[in-house]
């Protein structure tokens, strides 16, 4: 009987400890957000006065001596924080963002000395909504950067598409809207131009499923790997399942290294029919299915699938990142076929 009771004392005690905890932690993240809004308008605001300033010199030698003198007098006044390298962010700051928006004080500081360093204005406002809308870390904004997103996500988007990827990052209406060509794996424990089987690739992405769900986007949650389909007596096995909870549907996911074939593609219309048909509910939405290779064999997929294919996609991957010369070359040759594939029409 006392046992029973120390048992009920210990889980109400646990459970009012889990109340009081939550309270802080919502506490302090309001007041992280309070000092955050604080300081992105402190420095939005002596970047304006800086810029204000220092237009009624003539001479810009003059302007640099006014950041010297402000700085030395600041440093002395409230120590640090407001070096010359820092006054000269906050001058940039405000020159890249002369409208004060709600949507800055979503970010930290260290968010902004990321984006102020890329000079296209559009794809400087992609990775700020991408931030945002994501909730990255500094970290993972550096990596999406570096692996080049933006310019990957242009290759599938036309001029209109392009231009919401500026106004709103990169939004999930649709099931081409998760592609991305190529997706980047160099986080995974495997070096290009070496042998390496399907199922190492599998295992280094279960091992690294985290960085692979990043790479993914948005919304993604990881169903299983190898996840038993059977159809009468015979049993198949796709690599990878996920669900994602943005566009409410199953993503299908297999492993190709070499060109894809159309027995792959036909196997994952199989995979997505029976998804479509047994596995999901009414209110969700058709099941997507991404063949990811080492080559997307583009010919064989257009021939293969229906020309109002919206659901099976063909992508490739790589396992070091591409250069952005690399990228530009791409995009060309994709606007390139596009207007071939529409003059035919004309």
């Amino acid at each position: 009987m006392r046992d029973k009771k120390t048992q009920i004392e210990e889980k109400e005690i646990n459970d009012f400890f889990h109340e009081i905890k939550e309270l802080i932690e919502h506490s302090r993240d309001r007041v992280y957000k309070t000092i955050n809004t604080e300081m992105i308008d402190l420095y939005w605001n002596i970047g304006k006065m800086i810029v204000e300033r220092q237009g009624g010199y003539k001479r810009a030698k003059y302007g640099d001596l006014l950041i010297e003198e402000i700085s030395k007098k600041l440093t002395k006044k409230f120590e640090g924080g407001f070096s010359i390298q820092n006054l000269r962010r906050m001058r940039q700051f405000y020159l890249m963002y002369p409208i004060r928006s709600t949507l800055l004080s979503e970010l930290s500081w260290s968010h902004y000395l990321e984006l102020i360093k890329i000079k296209d204005v559009n794809k400087r406002n992609f990775y700020m909504h991408e931030c945002i809308n994501s909730n990255w870390s500094v970290r993972e904004l550096q990596r999406q950067q570096s692996t080049l997103l933006y310019e990957r996500l242009l290759i599938s988007k036309d001029q209109s598409e392009s231009l919401k990827l500026s106004l709103e990052g990169n939004n999930l209406y649709e099931s081409k809207d998760i592609i991305k060509d190529p997706f980047v794996l160099e986080f995974l424990d495997i070096k290009e131009n070496t042998n390496y089987l399907e199922s190492d690739l599998e295992k280094n992405i279960l091992e690294h499923l985290k960085e692979f769900l990043l790479e993914l986007g948005k919304g993604f949650t990881f169903v299983g790997n190898q996840v038993r389909i059977t159809i009468d007596t015979e049993h198949f096995y796709p690599d990878l399942v996920f669900y994602n909870r943005i566009l409410k549907c199953f993503v299908i996911m297999d492993l190709k290294i070499g060109k894809v074939t159309h027995q792959d593609i036909g196997q994952m219309q199989m995979y997505v029919n029976y998804y479509d048909r047994e596995i999901k509910s009414e209110d969700e939405n058709p099941t997507i299915g991404i063949l990811l290779s080492t080559n997307k064999n583009e010919t064989v997929v257009k021939y293969t699938l229906p020309i109002d294919n919206e659901t099976i996609f063909s992508s490739e991957f790589r396992l070091t990142i591409p250069s952005e010369k690399e990228l530009i070359d791409v995009i060309e040759k994709e606007k390139s076929n596009r207007k071939i594939s529409i003059d035919r029409f004309l």
